[in-house]
């Protein structure tokens, strides 16, 4: 190991999940930890086993990650018990996690008042912990809990737990300022501090962003030593959030010229990976974020955009497309030129960048995304669209009609109970294909009024599976009354194989929106199965 790689640790399934209003489904966690797979962070937590049965369904079948490690979240044992009959660490050590991350008291006074324990028997507490992770055979990690606060008031016992996890094979003992109230000078000082008696390549950086110096303290943390950092996708977390994951890695890479797992590929993902989160918890993004919000690289007019349009780097400390950004300049038709090919190029369609095709489709695309769409993670949906704009689709069905009746009644036993009932006609190859499905909710059967609808005709999207559905109500269009907001619908769907997709449908009527998302998987399975579409016979 070089003294110049730093080792990226993503929180954001455990303590993303902390935040006020977030709630992550586990087909959310599953495509979140794919997500941060894919553009090479080296560890990711899912979650706490044994602390909720969402955690303990994505544990009981964890994605294959390729290049990340899974980490599992605990505790250290209990007082007054062995760490192999203690039932939360057998949680942890019995997941299908390749780390685990084990957190324990670092600050004297939570010992003395929260554990009601001796000192000494906390540092046992540390050690055996940690031997019975390497003895599992997990890579162990102690996460040292208000370790700053703690160091501030005893120095020498906060030091004794970060010396006892290390030299019991702790590969990486982790500082965590918990209540986010250390300053920049501070962390520095008290990490060169720490690595006197433990190596920086052992030492890692949990950093809260109470006093908004999170990613701040992170970095002090990195220039003293430590080389393992953690964080969260665009800061979440409990309180005011963690140290922004999409932020260090782009400052520590692009920045400060350090080796991460993200590589150059990887880092023109960045602001996909910041919007996927944000499509997954249902909200805005931010459009002030550093690096990959739509405003870090717009330019408005006058002085600014004339400087910019001569030499991109008298306003922009780096180049947009390095984070999968672009520069926005109001007076330009230009904008997201470079994306649109970025994009082709990603789904495999060859063409001239001069084709006159992909302006109409970066027209196209602003117009759908002014009226509501978002294409950032609705890939399916957008392939759609591109490859009809720029080549054909097979044109392998039509929804001519639906209806859709809700009922609530009360059973034999005095249960309430819903139901929905959908009629759908869908048009394969001229003939029109009536059908009725009952469902758990209106979208639900239409699905199934839809593919029983289809399935004579293409019986390979009997499998597809509706994994998570998320609407979200945008605000009204300008020169309206304001009583007509439009309802945007995103669809994941799943075939059998593991593969998933997403769709997008946008309108003023939720059942229509969602019709919109539905047509759209479907069209996209039989397309990327290569199936021929029927024709009139």
């Amino acid at each position: 190991m070089t003294d110049n790689r730093i080792y990226l640790f993503d929180t954001t399934l455990r303590d993303g999940q902390q935040t006020r209003g977030v709630d992550f489904t586990p087909a959310d966690k599953i495509a979140i930890a794919r997500a941060l797979d894919e553009i090479g962070i080296d560890y990711v937590e899912g979650g706490w086993p044994g602390a909720n049965p969402t955690d303990d369904r994505f544990f009981a079948d964890p994605p294959k990650l390729e290049r990340a490690t899974l980490v599992a979240f605990g505790m250290t044992r209990r007082p007054g018990r062995s760490a192999e009959n203690d039932p939360g660490l057998a949680g942890v050590l019995g997941s299908k996690a390749g780390a685990a991350c084990l957190v324990g008291k670092t600050w004297d006074f939570h010992v003395d008042v929260a554990l009601e324990i001796e000192r000494d028997e906390n540092v046992q507490m540390i050690r055996d912990s940690m031997a019975l992770a390497i003895k599992r055979g997990f890579e162990p990690m102690f996460d040292c809990e208000h370790f700053f606060d703690g160091y501030k008031a005893n120095p020498e016992y906060a030091l004794s737990c970060v010396t006892a996890a290390y030299e019991s094979g702790a590969r990486w003992v982790v500082l965590c300022d918990t209540n986010g109230g250390a300053l920049p000078h501070e962390v520095e000082q008290i990490v060169t501090d720490v690595i006197k008696v433990v190596p920086g390549s052992h030492i890692g950086i949990h950093t809260h962003n109470d006093t908004e110096n999170a990613v701040a303290n992170t970095l002090a943390a990195v220039r003293a030593g430590a080389r393992q950092v953690q964080g969260t996708i665009n800061g979440l977390g409990e309180r005011c959030g963690n140290a922004n994951i999409v932020t260090l890695t782009a400052i520590l890479g692009l920045k400060m010229n350090y080796e991460t797992g993200v590589d150059a590929k990887g880092m023109t993902q960045l602001k996909k990976l910041s919007r996927m989160l944000d499509d997954r918890l249902n909200r805005s993004p931010n459009p002030h974020a550093a690096f990959v919000g739509d405003a870090a690289f717009a330019h408005k007019g006058g002085l600014h955009v004339s400087a910019v349009q001569k030499d991109p780097k008298t306003y922009e400390h780096i180049d947009p497309e390095l984070v999968g950004n672009q520069r926005h300049i109001l007076v330009s038709d230009q904008a997201g030129r470079s994306n649109i090919l970025a994009r082709f190029a990603e789904i495999g369609v060859e063409i001239d960048p001069k084709n006159p095709k992909i302006q109409r489709l970066v027209e196209d695309v602003k117009e759908k995304e002014f009226l509501g769409y978002s294409f950032d993670t609705a890939e399916a949906s957008f392939e759609l669209l591109a490859r009809r704009t720029v080549e054909s689709v097979p044109d392998y069905f039509s929804i001519e009609r639906f209806r859709v009746m809700d009922e609530r009644r009360f059973n034999a036993k005095g249960q309430t109970v819903i139901e929905s009932e959908a009629t759908a006609t869908v048009v394969v190859a001229g003939q029109r294909l009536h059908e009725v499905a009952v469902g758990n909710g209106p979208v639900n059967a239409l699905d199934l009024a839809i593919r029983k609808a289809l399935s004579t005709a293409y019986r390979n999207i009997d499998d597809v599976k509706l994994m998570d559905y998320k609407v979200r109500i945008l605000p009204p269009p300008p020169n309206s009354d304001g009583t007509d907001a439009v309802t945007r619908v995103m669809i994941e769907s799943a075939a059998p194989d593991g593969t998933t997709w997403r769709t997008v449908g946008v309108s003023a009527n939720i059942i229509d929106a969602s019709i919109m998302a539905l047509s759209d998987s479907l069209n996209y399975r039989l397309l990327k199965s290569g199936t021929t579409a029927k024709v009139d016979a």
